[in-house]
């Protein structure tokens, strides 16, 4: 019995997103081909692996159990076609991260400017993702690391994940240059209610925990401004007109800006999650020490 991997993925999309819709929508395909392809799939195993629940098609005990396998099949394929692919005893292939803004500006890009210098033979490919698509993606076998919030996920806890901690960092409020902030050491929210903010647009990361923590602070923040770019965010900033909460990681200090943590800190942990079956894979491998060595620059002070 040969068993097919395009087949075998979907497989484990199914068991990941839960349900054929979903599945095709990761795989560009229609849903009845998903469906076709795994009533193929029972036909080669011979085994009944998905059942019908109402309008839903969920994994029997054997499809759960060949899913967990396809995993694993799945990853040494990957390995395999590295190993092909090292030259001279290098790690070789592509790599596909996804990252979220600021950790692309402070961490992915450094990391791979490094890499392309030490590991030529390497090709890293760059997704911008919130954390909330990340991580489904890396189940989807969309990419192959997903740099991400552990805070706000409970999908790193995913049995099939294997998350590698990068860095802790602080929420900060950014205000111009002359700010009565500046003569603090760190702000209070609640001090800063009747202020104009910049935020994220609705909907990401970082527009529900700043609407959150405004609103624990006892306010709704009056939003003037919603920009998707840091840069244009900062440069809003620095021209007096509104202030800001920002992941520390965000801010560009060459920005004529006051920064100044929250009292109490706010802080998020941000990780490298890759599938467990990844681990050991020499490229991913090279790619994770990597974003370590420039998460650790970022913590050394100055």
């Amino acid at each position: 019995m040969a068993l097919n991997p395009w087949r075998l993925q979907l497989l484990c999309q199914l068991e990941s997103l839960g349900t054929v819709r979903a599945v095709a929508r990761a795989a560009h395909v229609s849903a009845s081909s998903v469906s076709q392809q795994l009533a193929v799939l029972e036909a080669e195993t011979g085994a009944q692996l998905l059942e019908r629940t109402g309008r839903r098609i969920r994994l029997t005990p054997a499809g759960a159990s060949l899913a967990r396998r396809a995993r694993d099949i799945l990853d040494r394929m990957a390995e395999a076609e590295a190993e092909l692919g090292v030259v001279a005893g290098t790690p070789a292939g592509v790599v596909r991260i996804a990252a979220f803004q600021s950790a692309i500006h402070s961490l992915v890009v450094p990391a791979i400017a490094r890499l392309r210098a030490s590991h030529p033979a390497l090709e890293v490919h760059v997704d911008e993702l919130e954390p909330h698509d990340s991580t489904p993606a890396l189940l989807r076998g969309d990419t192959d690391v997903a740099v991400t919030t552990t805070d706000l996920l409970s999908a790193p806890q995913h049995r099939d994940l294997h998350p590698v901690p990068l860095i802790t960092d602080p929420i900060v409020v950014v205000a111009p240059r002359g700010h009565r902030i500046a003569a603090c050491e760190r702000v209070t929210l609640a001090d800063l209610a009747e202020e104009d903010w910049i935020f994220d647009l609705p909907g990401s990361a970082m527009a529900d925990l700043a609407t959150r923590l405004c609103q624990q602070a006892g306010f709704e923040p009056r939003v003037v401004c919603r920009f998707t770019t840091y840069l244009i965010t900062l440069q809003h900033v620095e021209g007096g007109a509104s202030i800001a909460l920002l992941p520390e990681l965000a801010v560009d200090r060459r920005h004529g800006v006051v920064v100044r943590e929250l009292a109490p800190s706010v802080r998020r942990r941000i990780a490298a999650v890759v599938r467990r079956g990844s681990v050991g894979r020499p490229s991913v491998d090279v790619v994770l020490e990597g974003l370590r060595g420039r998460a650790a620059d970022q913590r050394r002070p100055g």
